[in-house]
């Protein structure tokens, strides 16, 4: 339905008074991150910066998911830390990106139920690209990466709405 119209049992239709911004805004509220959900592209906590950056730029990402041998994330790596550990004179083929990565807990996160709405709030109060999208594994306190959501998902979305789309 449009938005315009609602019905009611023994009353029939009648008109909701809702205008064109209040029927995008009902609309976008309801949206969860699975609907604009991409691929994760993960390394592993002993994988060293060079391969960190090799990967990062194969696959045209800003950030990394970094996990354990058991699949768990660990942290994650941005740009921005990549390109500290490149300066100097340090050898990247030794260094392990879990020595420069951001540590759990101290990543965000989201969930495939998560409106996206309010991971896109997240990204823009913490001035991030992107969030790994997870899943409590079996495994204790553990979240398993099951796909991430960034701005150029959420830029996706604003263009499927604008061209009226169906979500």
């Amino acid at each position: 339905m449009s938005g315009y119209l609602d019905a009611r049992p023994r009353v029939g239709y009648f008109y909701t008074g809702k205008q064109n911004a209040e029927i995008l805004s009902d609309k976008v509220k309801t949206i969860t991150v699975d609907h604009y959900k991409s691929r994760p592209v993960v390394v592993n906590e002993s994988s060293s910066v060079y391969e960190a950056i090799t990967t990062m730029f194969l696959e045209d990402v800003g950030t990394l998911f970094v996990v354990d041998k058991d699949s768990t994330l660990t942290g994650v790596v941005s740009r921005k830390d990549l390109l500290r550990a490149s300066l100097g004179q340090k050898s990247l083929e030794t260094i392990p990106v879990g020595i420069i990565m951001t540590r759990m807990p101290n990543v965000t996160v989201c969930y495939e139920d998560d409106f996206i709405i309010d991971v896109a709030k997240k990204l823009i109060s913490k001035q991030i690209d992107g969030l790994p999208i997870v899943r409590k594994t079996g495994r204790g306190s553990g979240l398993e990466v099951t796909g991430r959501i960034t701005k150029t998902n959420i830029t996706s979305l604003l263009v499927d709405l604008a061209n009226n789309e169906s979500i």
